[in-house]
């Protein structure tokens, strides 16, 4: 029951008329004396204008009013105050509104009429400003700061509030008092309670707030009066929930906005941090939002500059946090169409971006040596956020080398040639504070990264690359900063772009490039010796120096790179560092070893070989020279009857293990510089030597004849197919004997594929005995893996491998010989109740050996295992994997002879699994109509149970997975193609539900979801012109079963055409010519229904825009029938492109 006190219009407290005290005065002793206006009215009943519901399970309710609670004096205020924080905590269900009636508003500060009439605004702030003009080359003139002093008032008048503005004007002084307000203290459990209850229940009770828009003047009236953080960060977040929906007016959209930088500036430098930038994204969001809706939204940089010409300390970094956000958020999607985002951000890049960094600039200048350490923080980061802006649409991914080229715009130059503009940030990396230097170095690196073609002239390019080596110069002679780990990585990325960005022969052109290098080589190798500490941050060292070494080749002129006496030591550090750090991790017990993370690993020996390579026989010596004497002590270790000590032989496994990578690496990857290709081949056969040689101990590409002439001499190896019997028996002896290891069995399995994989590999392996026996004994007695539920991937990879060789020569007599040890195990099941077993197959003329030898004597034990283990996916999942596969017509496998009933009797037994477990099948080689011809409920039964499933999962599940939303839409859309008599024959909640989720996946990202449920839309839509618009003859039932869905939701089909007329028109849609298919369809449908669609887009458009785009829709029709035929559906879709490419034009013009 909802109860509600009368509205009081005779009382107001004492001030509140022309004195715009309003509600809840200063707490501090100040008791408010109530008057009485009308005869009868009793002293402390609550102010009519501020009423607080309780909503009660037994219906009862109770009212409390800041202002009565005021009213019977502080010491009162704070009892009753209490009880009511006791109340409020101790209902379970309780309702929170705040009513500001509309008849109280100009006493209440709402209305054109306040306490004191406004200032005059300032230039360029408040709603009547002018729009700013372009921004200049120059920098900005921003008031150099004086001290900082807490004491300076800000000067920013209150903005003059708009005529039409009914909520939000300058804000008043009023304070709730934080002992006698239920909705700060609600408000503190929301924020700042550790009872996950509590806070569900606060936020229950406040969500009205964020979701309805009747509550955005109480929203202002928090802001106005709360006294505390929480109730302010529950106004300011409800307001930015507000603005997200999009559904404001655009007046009440530069109320807000205005209201808002007004309070910044009166209220800001005393309102908390997170309250700040909370009210500041809240107007970042809304200019960004409005920013083609009205040009006063473009005039915050102005706003956001007037905060910096305050002689205040707060307000000037306000000002800066404006601009930072409004970069931040500008460059980020948010919920808004790809399309409009990309528009704005190139637009505020184009006027504004500039302009912002310049600031940036001018503030860091300033700064410098004037504020504290943690003041000089907020303009670098503004600078390394336009630094990071996405100048060209492809978001920056740091992790890959996507991140090589910043694409500034060319306005940009005459900064990046001032020598400040690169100064300024190794001045600010020389500050202690290492949350500064580690910012300034990361701006750093985008300026090293800054496109080669923004410099016109080399001169100037020769110029910056010479301050950027110079500054790198002075911190690698004096290594300031370095000691923390975040500069230190910082710094390895600098000098990584070095070589990204520049050529060697660029770098050789600066007179103190021998310094730079050999200071570059000395930290790199020491860098490497510290493995522990710098892990993640060498893979940028040995990238620029396996850059570096590849150039050489391209290198003209006689200048030494100083590669040569460099590179060595480099390579031969690397590898010492690796082999030092198995004993290290060992002697410290460290968890974190490189060798188990094949990531990392990777990442480390992708620039090695080219390092090794460059000087490859003094590396290849090297390597030789310390795996030598490994491999020996191993070898006597394996003589010796006793293990001994265990960590001294897994300290020699480990440094073993890491030549074998490098090794691996270096062999990997071809390279002819520094010594010809034939030497090269003899070391690449010295190095291969001894990894074989270690694989005979554990287990007791191209090549030229040099290589295998050298194998011969050192291991007996005489061709090809004896190093591939060598690594396929390797391959057999880790399936045989590590089946408790995974990543081996995994890693293996991985090799074995691959080699298996290639057709001219795969018919050399048929060839070898290693390869002949894994085929002949595939059980799990041999490999003991196939057994181990765990290794249920492994498995099917397994068996997969060797499907692909068995098929290579079609032979039955193979097939049958390979498929004895499964017919004995199929036997043995078919005696038993419970089990089942798994296989694999490939194509047309080897598919027929498989369907003769499950079909019939094998189905009926399918049948039986997914019967009786239906609730067991350790059975089900690889049975209905299998059987998806074998009725899979892949690459049209299934072809039957025409007189044979195998494609019909297919269908009935996978029919029987489906009933019994369930999944939907096409194939298109089951003529369907022969089941309901003579009556079979196989199909029926089928599509019932698998549709029935399919309901029951719930589209918010169905949706978060990408394999479940493929097989889903991939369903949904045979149905609508091959079935759609069936799903017209289904009640109308449940058509409509289906035709909900198609439109649930045209908003999707998944290209493939959308033209599956495009062309599902384009049946139903052509089933229903068929049947109705162009149809001659009465409807037939499944048609007039359509009519009656559509007559009970007749939006279903608008609906769904708008939606993809939005795609079209601000979508980067990939399948452009998938979705013009339904459109035309629904047209088709009805002109009506399409007539009033562009009446509403229009509507939504600019009016002097909306006679251009008026034509737009009068071309879309041009030459079109009213047909669905192939040629008229062609000639739509020409004129779809053309709608969309100039309606998209025009808007932007706009």
């Amino acid at each position: 029951m909802q109860c509600k006190s009368k509205t009081r219009r005779d009382l107001v407290p004492d001030g509140a008329e022309g004195g715009g005290r309003g509600l809840g005065g200063e707490v501090g002793g100040v008791d408010l004396a109530w008057r009485r206006k009308r005869r009868g009215v009793a002293r402390g009943l609550p102010h009519p204008d501020l009423e607080v519901y309780f909503f009660h399970e037994n219906g009862r309710f109770d009212l409390r009013s800041t202002a009565w609670l005021a009213a019977r004096g502080v010491q009162r205020a704070a009892s009753a105050g209490s009880q009511a924080a006791r109340e409020v905590t101790a209902r379970p269900r309780l309702l929170l509104r705040l009513l500001i009636s509309s008849h109280r508003k100009k006493s209440l500060g709402f209305g054109r009429c306040c306490s004191s009439p406004p200032h005059p605004p300032p230039p360029g702030v408040g709603a009547g400003s002018p729009p700013s003009p372009a921004p200049s080359v120059a920098p900005p003139q921003i008031r150099r700061l004086p001290a900082f002093s807490s004491t300076v008032k800000s000067s920013f008048s209150p903005l003059s509030p708009s005529s039409s503005s009914v909520f939000f004007l300058t804000p008043s002084p009023l304070r709730f008092s934080p002992s006698s307000s239920p909705l700060e203290l609600l408000c503190e459990k929301l924020y700042n309670s550790r009872d996950s209850a509590e806070r569900a229940h606060a936020e229950s009770i406040l969500k009205c707030f964020s979701e309805n828009s009747d509550y955005i003047s109480q929203c202002q009236y928090i802001l106005d009066n709360a006294s505390t953080p929480y109730a302010l960060m529950l106004a300011s977040s409800s307001l930015l929930n507000q603005v997200n929906d999009r559904s404001l007016s655009l007046q009440l959209r530069l109320d807000i906005r205005n209201y808002v930088i007004n309070y910044l500036a009166t209220r800001g430098p005393k309102l908390q941090t997170f309250v700040i930038k909370s009210l500041i994204q809240l107007v970042c969001r809304i200019t960004k939002f409005g920013w083609f809706d009205d040009d006063k939204f473009r005039d915050i940089v102005k706003e956001a500059a007037d905060f910096l010409s305050l002689a205040s300390q707060d307000h000037y970094f306000i000002g800066l946090k404006i601009l930072y956000h409004l970069v931040g958020e500008m460059n980020q999607a948010n919920a808004m169409p790809l399309t409009l985002h990309r528009k704005i951000a190139c637009s505020f890049k184009d006027q504004f971006l500039l302009q912002i960094f310049q600031i940036s600039l001018t503030s860091l200048h300033q700064l410098k040596s004037e504020v504290p350490d943690d003041f000089r923080r907020d303009p670098l980061l503004l600078a390394l956020r336009c630094l990071s802006y996405d100048f060209v649409g492809c978001p920056v991914d740091e992790s890959s080398e996507e991140f090589g080229t910043v694409q500034l715009p060319a306005s940009w130059r005459p900064l990046l040639q001032d020598p400040s503009t690169v100064q300024i940030f190794f001045d600010y990396y020389k500050v202690n504070d290492t949350c500064v230097s580690k910012e300034a170095l990361e701006c750093l690196v985008r300026l090293a990264s800054v496109r080669r073609s923004i410099f016109v002239e080399d001169p100037s390019r020769t110029q910056f690359l010479s301050h950027l080596m110079s500054g790198t110069k002075e911190i690698l002679q004096t290594g300031q900063g370095l000691a923390d780990h975040g500069n230190y990585h910082e710094f390895c990325r600098l000098l990584g772009r070095f070589k990204v960005n520049f050529q060697l022969s660029e770098l050789l052109s600066i007179e103190f490039y021998g310094e730079w290098i050999g200071l570059v080589a000395e930290f790199t190798t020491k860098s490497l010796l510290s493995w522990q500490w710098a892990s993640n941050s060498v893979y940028y060292l040995l990238s620029l120096w396996s850059r570096l070494v590849t150039s050489v080749p391209y290198l003209k002129g006689d200048t030494p790179s100083m590669l040569d006496e460099t590179v060595p030591k480099i390579t031969e550090g690397f590898i010492t560092s690796r082999i030092n750090s198995v004993q290290a991790s060992f002697a410290n017990d460290s968890s974190d070893d490189t060798l188990d993370n094949v990531d990392v690993l990777q990442e480390q020996l992708e620039s090695l070989p080219y390092l090794c390579r460059f000087q490859y026989q003094n590396s290849s010596i090297y390597i030789i020279n310390i795996m030598e004497p490994l491999l020996q002590a191993y070898m006597e270790r394996s003589r010796l009857p006793a293990p001994g000590d265990a960590n001294e032989l897994s300290v020699i496994e480990g440094q073993l293990t890491w030549l074998v990578h490098i090794i691996a690496a270096i062999l990997k990857i071809r390279q002819t510089i520094g010594c010809s290709q034939e030497s090269q081949e003899l070391i690449d056969a010295e190095l291969a030597a001894r990894v074989l040689q270690l694989i005979n101990v554990t287990d007791t590409g191209v090549h030229a004849q040099q290589l295998y002439a050298r194998l011969s001499e050192l291991l007996g190896l005489n061709d090809h197919l004896v190093l591939l019997n060598v690594i396929v028996g390797k391959i057999a002896t880790n399936l045989k004997c590590y089946a408790e290891c995974e990543d081996v069995i995994d890693h293996t399995l991985s090799l074995f594929l691959e080699l298996a994989s290639g057709y001219m590999t795969g018919k050399l392996l048929l060839k070898l005995e290693s390869t002949k026996f894994i085929i002949a004994n595939h059980s799990r007695e041999t490999f003991p893996f196939l057994e181990e539920y765990r290794c249920a991937r492994s498995r099917t990879t397994f068996y997969y491998i060797l499907g692909c060789l068995i098929f290579m020569e079609d032979t039955p007599v193979k097939f049958r010989s390979f498929m004895e040890p499964l017919l004995q195990v199929a036997v043995n099941l078919e005696a038993t109740a419970d089990a089942a077993f798994r296989t694999d197959v490939v194509n047309r003329r080897t598919y027929g050996l498989l369907f003769d030898w499950l079909y019939p004597s094998r189905m009926p034990l399918l049948l039986k295992a997914i019967s009786l283990y239906a609730d067991e996916p350790e059975v089900t999942t690889p049975l209905l994997k299998f059987m998806c596969e074998f009725v899979l017509n892949k690459a049209q496998r299934l072809t039957f002879d025409s007189s044979s009933p195998n494609g019909i009797l297919l269908f009935r037994e996978v029919s029987k699994l489906i009933v019994a477990y369930g999944s939907p099948l096409c194939g298109n080689y089951v003529n369907f109509g022969v089941f309901e011809l003579y009556g079979d409920r196989a199909l029926a039964d089928a599509l019932d149970i698998s549709l029935k499933m399919s309901l029951s999962v719930p589209l918010s599940d169905i949706l978060a997975f990408k394999k479940l939303s493929k097989a889903f839409y991939g369903y949904i859309e045979v149905l609508f193609s091959n079935h759609i008599t069936f799903v017209l024959n289904l009640d109308t909640n449940t058509f409509v539900h289906i035709v909900s989720t198609l439109e649930s996946g045209l908003k999707g990202l998944d290209t493939g979801i959308s033209t599956q449920c495009a062309s599902a839309i384009d049946s139903l839509a052509a089933f229903y012109f068929n049947n109705f618009t162009a149809a001659d003859g009465p409807p037939s039932p499944a048609a007039l079963n359509l009519a009656r869905h559509i007559g009970e939701f007749p939006t279903l089909f608008p609906q769904i055409l708008k939606t993809l007329f939005e795609i079209i028109i601000f979508e980067d849609a990939g399948n452009q010519w998938s979705l013009s298919r339904p459109i035309l369809s629904l047209i088709m449908i009805s002109e009506q229904m399409f007539s009033n669609l562009r009446a509403q887009i229009l509507a939504s458009q600019p009016v002097d825009q909306q006679q251009r785009l008026s034509q737009c829709f009068d071309k879309l029709m041009t030459d079109v029938a009213t047909n669905l035929e192939p040629k008229n559906r062609d000639k739509f879709t020409q004129n779809l492109t053309t709608f969309r490419h100039d309606f998209r034009v025009k808007n932007i013009q706009a």
